[in-house]
């Protein structure tokens, strides 16, 4: 069994970024920004945010995040969303989720530009990609799952994939980028016959479903490739919390050939990529001419 190292592979594509701004500022263009929204006292949402903001910096990309009171009213929201869309040197916005549960999640979303979804959340982009159209972002997690199969040289074409969840952040486009890379999809939820039966019949087992370490080796082909999106925190026995996947790793590594660890698999290559999709849309709105191929683009 070998381990996916997200946090190894993360850290080279954020080198391949940061040469990439370095390339770009040298020749007097200003760096990308990227607007991150923290509204109420989410502690997990503030923890991301934070390890949001410390990627930027290591990566040369300016970063500017309003963190507002749960109270809020939306109509102020959405206009210093507005006043980002209008910032000529902000590339990216993210507005992290969820939100406090009164507000309107779409309605807030709605606001940002097209050009400047760092997330890839906005209907346009997400139609754009599935119409097979390159210039547009790509849902972080989902692509950051794609360059770490690269990474490690793990072909996915002819492969049977499962992938155990349905969301449209994760498990939809995350079946488009491995269909187009010629895999064989199969998408399963809480309403799918003899789960298990799928799920190991999979090469590569996809877990994104939310809930910890619901999938054992039961539900494991042997030799399979495992990619845990999870994240969630349980309490012990010892009353302390720990964070884990959405897979028992000590159950499912004895299966698996390569399995991604949780904390340190997909999370930071989700950063990595929003840092890209930054760069990105600030290549795209400025029409810059920058290479912006880095190993393991094929997946796009």
């Amino acid at each position: 069994m070998q381990i996916l190292d997200g946090k190894k592979t993360a850290a080279y594509y954020r080198s391949q970024i940061a040469k990439k701004i370095e390339q770009l500022t040298k020749t007097g263009a200003p760096p990308p920004r990227l607007a991150a929204f923290l509204i109420g006292d989410n502690k997990a949402s503030a923890m991301y945010v934070k390890m949001k903001e410390k990627a930027c910096v290591e990566a040369g990309i300016l970063n500017r995040t309003r963190v507002l009171d749960a109270r809020t009213p939306e109509a102020e929201i959405i206009e210093l969303i507005e006043s980002e869309n209008a910032d000529a040197q902000t590339s990216g916005i993210l507005v992290q989720l969820p939100l406090p549960k009164h507000y309107d999640e779409n309605k807030i979303l709605s606001h940002i530009d097209p050009a400047k979804d760092a997330d890839c959340f906005l209907p346009q982009n997400i139609g754009h990609m599935f119409l097979g159209e390159e210039t547009t972002v790509i849902p972080c997690t989902p692509l950051g799952v794609m360059k770490l199969l690269k990474f490690y040289k793990i072909d996915v074409a002819s492969k049977e994939v499962c992938i155990i969840g349905r969301s449209n952040i994760v498990g939809k486009p995350l079946a488009f980028l491995m269909l187009k890379q010629n895999a064989t999809v199969t998408i399963c939820h809480s309403k799918t016959r003899d789960l298990k039966g799928v799920a190991s019949r999979a090469d590569i087992l996809v877990a994104a479903i939310g809930r910890a370490k619901m999938i054992d080796a039961s539900y494991v082909k042997e030799g399979a490739v495992v990619i845990d999106v999870g994240i969630n925190r349980v309490e012990t026995a010892g009353g302390e919390y720990e964070t884990c996947g959405d897979c028992d790793f000590e159950s499912v590594s004895k299966k698996a050939s390569y399995i991604t660890p949780v904390p340190g698999g997909v999370g930071p290559m989700t950063i990595a990529m929003l840092l890209y999709n930054t760069l990105y849309n600030y290549v795209l709105m400025k029409k810059v001419d920058l290479d912006m191929n880095i190993e393991a683009e094929e997946c796009l």
